[in-house]
């Protein structure tokens, strides 16, 4: 997540934030943050994408965390950096079927999806 404010924020605040596309789209809200156990790092996040966004009824999206960056003027929205029709044919998951056991290929195809080369982002 890129931000024009370097600060710490904490996850529940995240999770406040209404997610917008770069043409103020509103799209949803972050449902959770996925973390490294090992060595902390942000995985990726969870969008909860909202029922009349694109058609997706509740789906649920993971994107790298470099996906969002924090908007400028208002710091109650996060941005998404990712085109409206990328995210409508994001592959996604419902809310009792979250991927679970080793996840390196998923977490792979997400950022090989999305564009994003994997690197590690430490949790703050």
């Amino acid at each position: 997540m890129n931000t024009d404010y370097h600060f710490p924020i904490s996850s529940s605040t995240t999770s406040e934030c209404t997610i917008k596309t770069a043409r103020d789209e509103k799209v949803g809200k972050i449902k959770d943050i996925m973390i490294d156990t090992e060595t902390g790092d942000v995985v990726y996040v969870v969008l909860a994408v909202d029922e009349g966004f694109l058609n997706l009824g509740s789906k649920l999206l993971a994107l790298p965390w470099q996906a969002f960056h924090f908007h400028t003027q208002q710091k109650d929205v996060i941005i998404v950096n990712v085109e409206k029709e990328k995210l409508e044919n994001a592959p996604g998951f419902d809310k009792d079927n979250w991927p679970s056991g080793p996840q390196h290929e998923f977490i792979e195809d997400l950022h090989t999806y999305y564009g994003f080369e994997r690197r590690r982002v430490p949790f703050i």
